[in-house]
């Protein structure tokens, strides 16, 4: 399968902006499950410089700056993802959860060390005792962590609901616990911070994830969606990726665009501005495939 993913941004501001400096997480990951062959940014008023690198993580992000008074500023992200096929193998065994969280301090391997970092805090996510107490039913002692995190990832599912007016994008996962409501950015914040309130390793991923419309209706060009899931550390296998507002394993209709530790770390628009105030948003996203 190949899609054409088109992201478009668009800020409308209430005064005039002078100067503005941004950075973008837009760009698609490479992996065995899917490569981006193709991609170009374009950015409108026209940046008076640009640089790209590769992060921390291995995310490739782009910074530009606009240097001309603008009351308006528009970004187009076209991509071209080759998706051979399923991701990392779901495994029919794996060790038990427990067993996990006592022996990965003591991992000194490259996997072990690059997986233990995501145990901890982070400036979006607060491991404690709540997420612990929810999770606990997914993991009694002995359950194999793969078993248990789809466990978790189908009540997290069956539990809250999808609500996009009930939170923010700073909205803190203890709120979302409370509430049992929010979007896809709240679920994978909830599910890392239970997976990490038990010393497992969880990552934040950002990416896109194909919609299909009702039999018989056309597909509406910009109603696909920008998603966020979730990745745990498998010893043995490595990282799987499992999607809690949709309670799947992402597959074909997911393409990565980035990851880290919380969604500060790979936010796909984040810059800062002189001037501006207050502003209007209009983002769409359309995957269309094409062979």
């Amino acid at each position: 399968m190949i899609y054409r993913i088109t992201h478009k941004t668009r800020y409308e501001y209430k005064n005039s902006v002078s100067v503005g400096s941004h950075a973008v997480y837009l760009t698609p990951r490479s992996s065995i499950h899917h490569r981006c062959t193709r991609h170009e940014l374009h950015v409108k008023p026209e940046p008076a410089t640009r640089s790209e690198r590769v992060d921390y993580f291995g995310n490739l992000i782009k910074f530009f700056t606009i240097q001309q008074q603008h009351d308006e500023f528009e970004l187009l992200a076209v991509s071209e993802v080759t998706v051979d096929g399923e991701n990392v193998p779901w495994p029919s065994e794996s060790l038990a959860w427990n067993e996990v969280a006592s022996a990965l301090p003591f991992d000194k391997t490259p996997s072990g060390l690059d997986a233990y970092q995501f145990v901890f805090e982070s400036p979006r996510i607060k491991p404690g005792p709540d997420f612990a107490a929810y999770a606990g039913p997914s993991f009694p002692k002995g359950c194999p962590i793969a078993e248990g995190v789809l466990d978790l990832t189908a009540r997290i599912n069956k539990d809250f609901r999808f609500d996009p007016k009930a939170t923010t994008v700073s909205t803190p996962a203890d709120e979302v616990l409370r509430k049992r409501r929010g979007v896809c950015q709240d679920f994978a914040h909830l599910q890392v911070c239970c997976l990490r309130s038990l010393n497992l390793p969880a990552r934040y991923v950002s990416g896109y994830l194909r919609t299909y419309p009702p039999p018989g209706r056309p597909r509406l060009v910009g109603a696909d969606a920008s998603h966020a899931w979730v990745s745990f550390y498998c010893p043995n296998v490595g990282w799987l990726d499992v999607d809690p507002t949709n309670n799947m394993v992402p597959s074909q209709s997911h393409v990565t665009l980035a990851w880290g530790r919380d969604y500060g770390d790979v936010s796909p628009v984040r810059g800062v501005i002189l001037g501006g105030r207050e502003h209007k948003l209009d983002v769409a996203v359309d995957m269309e495939p094409i062979g």
